[in-house]
C-alpha cells in the first residue's frame, strides 16, 4: 500500500483482526453486487469506502423519484439514469481508486455464470425469488460465497450461503425452488426506509469479513429482523442431503 492507502484506510488498519494484511486482501479483492437499489445502496458504498479493488454492478433499472426515499447511493439529479452507473459514481465520490464495473442488464443465463465465475463473494441485493434462485445456482455451481439479504414493510432477513463448508446450505436449501412464496414488492407493500440500510450493511460487513478473512461468518444461520420492535430471529439451517441445487457438490 502507498501512504495515501495507509492514511485512508488506517482505521481498518488499526483492528488488530484486520489489520494491513487483511487491507490489502480487500484491495485484491473483486465483489459482485447485484441490485444496485435500496440494499445495493449500502453495499455498493461500504464495500467502496472499505477499498474492495473491483465492484462490478449489476442491475437494469434506472432512477425513479420514488426510489430517492430509501436509495441512499441516487440523487435528486440522477432521476432517469442508469441505477448501476449512478451508485458508480457516488462510489467514485467517495474512493476513486476502486474499479467499478457498470452493467445495466439483469443478471441470467450464460452471463450471470461468467460474471459470478470472476468474483470472490457474490452480493444479492436482488428483489424477486427468480433470480435469487438464479444467483445461488450459479455461485454453488462455482463455489462462490454469498451474501443474501432481502426487506419489505418491516421486516428484513440476511444470511451467507457458502457450500464451500460441507455443513453449509445453499440459498435452495432454506427456500426451495418449487416452493410457494407470495412475492412482494416495494411498489405495493412499501418498505421502511432504514430496514434496507440495516441489511444492506450488514451484507456489506459479511462480505468484508468473507473477503478478508476475519470473524464468523453468517453460514447456516439466517437472521430475520422485526423493524416494528428491532426484535431479531436467528434460525439455524443444514444442508439439505436431498436439495435440487447442492445434494451433489
Amino acid at each position: 500500500m502507498n501512504d495515501d492507502q495507509l492514511l485512508r484506510y488506517s482505521r481498518h488498519i488499526l483492528l488488530d483482526e484486520l489489520g494491513i494484511e487483511g487491507q490489502q486482501r480487500l484491495l485484491a479483492a473483486h465483489a459482485l453486487v447485484i441490485g444496485a437499489g435500496g440494499l445495493g445502496s449500502p453495499v455498493a458504498l461500504y464495500l467502496g469506502s472499505a477499498g474492495v479493488g473491483t465492484i462490478t454492478l449489476v442491475d437494469d433499472d434506472r432512477v425513479d423519484v420514488t426510489n430517492l426515499q430509501r436509495q441512499i447511493a441516487h440523487t435528486l439529479a440522477r432521476v432517469g439514469r442508469p441505477k448501476a452507473a449512478s451508485a458508480a459514481e457516488s462510489i467514485a465520490a467517495i474512493n476513486p481508486d476502486v474499479r467499478t464495473v457498470m452493467l445495466e442488464e439483469r443478471a441470467a443465463g450464460t452471463r450471470l455464470q461468467a460474471l459470478v465465475a470472476e468474483a470472490d463473494v457474490v452480493v444479492d441485493c436482488s428483489d424477486n425469488y427468480a433470480t435469487r434462485h438464479a444467483v445461488n445456482a450459479a455461485c454453488v455451481a462455482h463455489g462462490k460465497p454469498l451474501v443474501a439479504g432481502a426487506a419489505i414493510g418491516f421486516d428484513g432477513q440476511i444470511a451467507v450461503y457458502d457450500t464451500r463448508r460441507a455443513d453449509a446450505p445453499c440459498y435452495a436449501c432454506v427456500f426451495p425452488p418449487d416452493g410457494v412464496f407470495e412475492e412482494a414488492r416495494c411498489a405495493t407493500m412499501g418498505v421502511f426506509a432504514p430496514l434496507v440500510g440495516i441489511i444492506g450493511s450488514m451484507q456489506a460487513a459479511e462480505a468484508l469479513k468473507l473477503l478478508s478473512g476475519i470473524g464468523t461468518p453468517l453460514a447456516g444461520r439466517l437472521q430475520m429482523l422485526d423493524a416494528r420492535s428491532m426484535e431479531w430471529t436467528e434460525m439455524r439451517a443444514p444442508r439439505k442431503p436431498d436439495c435440487p441445487v447442492c445434494a451433489r457438490r
